[in-house]
């Protein structure tokens, strides 16, 4: 049977960099076909001319899907299931879908959209990332302009509810499975790692925070995360079960200054080693160094003893999932790629790991 369809999550409020992220992510998509929805309305939705402008062969102007008729958790079944119908129905389908919802959209009935029929079976959550405006945060507000939040709620005829920027925060941080504290560049680095590690005491177990200046992070952190969110619901308790509304971050973070580091901020390195006697062992090994020093990812394939086939290993933060997928070609080895934040201890790292 087909493996299911990645779709990521993209959520936040207005401004917070939601369209940035993206945008960088489809200009550095290392060739995956990436189909694209975004859920705006009202006269103040701009995100898809920015996004259509991005000139990449991984995401041409018809992979992109303007949902603008009210917030995408109030119009999951009028709007959000036959987009996901019809994107599916595609040849070539694509190879992972992103989703930027509304910037007052609740994360949870859209990641629930994803048990309907017709869907379960085709697509899973790859992962729910939230973006926050990190030096709105860090200043006791929710979004730089709180006042063009309200504006947008009130551009949305269909929004059925009106809740708290407070709640309607919590609800995005409680459904995230990675959590991007953008525009980290206008902040003291005192002040972004404290906001940081704030987010992390305040989010579920396992959830990685990582800080980002104009959303600029590797799509290799961003994708390939493999939570199938829509699994554990349950942990994702919602503040509030009512929504509200507003369109999406214009792209405009209020620092439009060009600067390309970002990648700089994260590095990546590969250890060899030889063959592995016991695959449990060395499993709960590699997620202990993951532990130990703040390892974002880490993939590879591992050579077991008496295994003719390869295991193919990857973890996200301290879950590590493996199996095996074919013969080896060439020699027996163990090859495996480290990704995090820039200051990795790359030697201690290397010796955890071949220990």
């Amino acid at each position: 049977m087909a493996s299911k369809i990645p779709a990521t999550v993209v959520t936040g409020f207005l401004g917070a960099g939601k369209t940035t992220l993206i945008r960088h992510m489809l200009q550095n998509a290392q060739g995956k076909r990436i189909a694209l929805i975004i859920n705006e309305f009202g006269d103040l939705g701009v995100d898809g001319d920015i996004l259509k402008g991005c000139g990449e062969e991984t995401c041409t102007e018809d992979d992109i899907v303007e949902l603008s008729n009210g917030c995408i958790c109030c119009t999951v079944a009028d709007d959000f299931i036959p987009t996901m119908e019809q994107l599916l129905a595609r040849d070539p389908q694509p190879d992972h879908i992103v989703i930027e919802t509304s910037g007052l959209a609740l994360p949870q009935p859209l990641i629930r959209a994803f048990n309907w029929p017709g869907i379960s079976t085709k697509v899973t959550v790859d992962g729910v990332i939230t973006v926050v405006d990190g030096r709105a945060v860090h200043d006791g507000q929710f979004a730089h302009n709180v006042a063009a939040v309200d504006a947008q709620r009130a551009q949305d005829e269909n929004l059925d509810h009106e809740t708290p920027l407070s709640e309607l925060f919590e609800d995005q941080i409680a459904a995230a499975d990675m959590i991007v504290v953008n525009k980290s560049d206008l902040m003291e680095t005192t002040d972004a790692d404290a906001l940081t590690a704030r987010l992390k005491s305040e989010a579920r177990d396992g959830v990685q925070v990582i800080k980002a200046a104009m959303g600029a992070l590797p799509v290799d952190v961003l994708l390939g995360q493999g939570i199938g969110s829509e699994n554990d619901l349950e942990a994702r308790h919602e503040v509030h079960h009512h929504h509200h509304h507003d369109d999406e971050d214009d792209g405009h973070d209020d620092h439009d200054h060009e600067h390309e580091h970002g990648h700089d901020e994260f590095e990546s390195f590969i250890v060899t080693r030889g063959e592995v006697a016991d695959a449990p062992a060395f499993k709960a090994q590699v997620a202990d160094v993951i532990r130990a020093h703040n390892i974002l990812r880490l993939k590879g394939f591992v050579a077991i003893e008496g295994k003719p086939m390869r295991m193919t290993l990857q973890a996200v933060g301290p879950r590590v999932d493996s199996y095996f997928d074919q013969a080896f070609e060439g020699a027996r080895e163990t090859k495996l790629v480290v990704i995090g934040e820039a200051g990795l201890d790359q030697d201690a790292i290397t010796a955890a790991l071949l220990a």
